[in-house]
């Protein structure tokens, strides 16, 4: 079993920085990919950032330079490092951790953490 559990979100205002966390714990072995994903209300969920096991990285197209993804693979953690934050991007953030295929590929995701960005 795996657990996944997001912090670090708040209220902000635009402009401004947010740093969240996520730290994957229990059986962890063979996660391959990490990443970062959004839902605002009543828009699907986007991808964010994603990270892989050997440090690709990867945003999606509305970053535009302003977040950076990072991983600690030693404690399990991923971090989202935002900055020049927009009321856009005001959403839930979720973590997830997917195993590679060899492992099973299933993905596991937190909870959540809320995001808001005042203008």
């Amino acid at each position: 079993q795996v657990h996944v559990m997001e912090s670090g979100g708040g209220l902000v205002q635009s402009g401004g920085s947010l740093r969240l966390s996520c730290t994957a714990s229990g059986s962890t072995v063979g996660m391959a990919t990490m990443a970062w994903y959004r839902q605002a209300p009543g828009k699907e969920r986007e991808m964010v950032a994603t990270i892989t096991s050997t440090g690709e990285v990867n945003y999606g197209y509305f970053v535009e330079g302003r977040f950076t993804i990072s991983k600690d693979n030693g404690k399990n953690t991923i971090a989202l490092q935002m900055s020049r934050l927009l009321p856009g991007d005001t959403a839930v953030y979720y973590c997830s951790f997917q195993r590679s295929r060899f492992y099973g590929g299933r993905t596991y995701w937190g909870q959540g953490t809320q995001v808001t960005v005042a203008s």
